[in-house]
């Protein structure tokens, strides 16, 4: 990480910059940017929401993550809140602090960015919990989760217009390092 510097983004200007790293990270087609593009800008107009980049000396952006705290009125959680409530978990919900997104560039991964980017935004949050959502596969980015205190509260949960199926992982704050 020595090339790179992890500190507080200012999303809504560099949101093209941002989604062009979750765009290569994680596989999207310009027609789900443009989409992203509008609930990124609408949520950082929410309370609390906060980002971080992880920039290389020139400043071009190779990581982000972004989140706000939870609110049961948000998409997200109307969505997971029945995959929680049949588990009785769904008081995670209530004073948490959501992880929207978390990706870095391929070629700078494995490199602890992904990790100093969590710790560095839940480290600044008011509530005593964080949850996130991740594609429920035995993926790197779980295994990094796992390392940090996140465990899964639902398997197998569906979103509209997802393909794969996604997990949904809590921990307390501050995360394990």
């Amino acid at each position: 990480m020595d090339d790179v510097a992890v500190g507080p983004l200012d999303l809504a200007a560099r949101v093209d910059d941002a989604l062009a790293v979750q765009a290569l990270a994680f596989g999207l087609t310009d027609d789900e940017i443009g989409v992203r593009r509008h609930i990124v800008l609408r949520h950082l107009a929410g309370p609390g929401a906060r980002a971080f980049g992880a920039t290389t000396p020139a400043g071009r952006l190779v990581g982000f993550v972004y989140g706000m705290p939870n609110s049961r009125t948000h998409w997200w959680s109307t969505v997971v809140e029945p995959y929680l409530r049949s588990r009785e978990l769904d008081h995670w919900l209530d004073d948490s602090f959501v992880i929207t997104e978390l990706h870095v560039l391929p070629a700078f991964q494995n490199r602890r960015i992904g990790r100093s980017l969590i710790t560095r935004i839940t480290d600044g949050a008011a509530e005593p919990r964080s949850i996130l959502s991740a594609i429920d596969t035995d993926s790197p980015a779980r295994g990094l989760y796992r390392s940090l205190g996140y465990q899964d509260l639902a398997r197998r949960v569906l979103f509209p217009s997802a393909p794969l199926p996604y997990a949904v992982m809590g921990a307390p704050l501050p995360l394990k390092r």
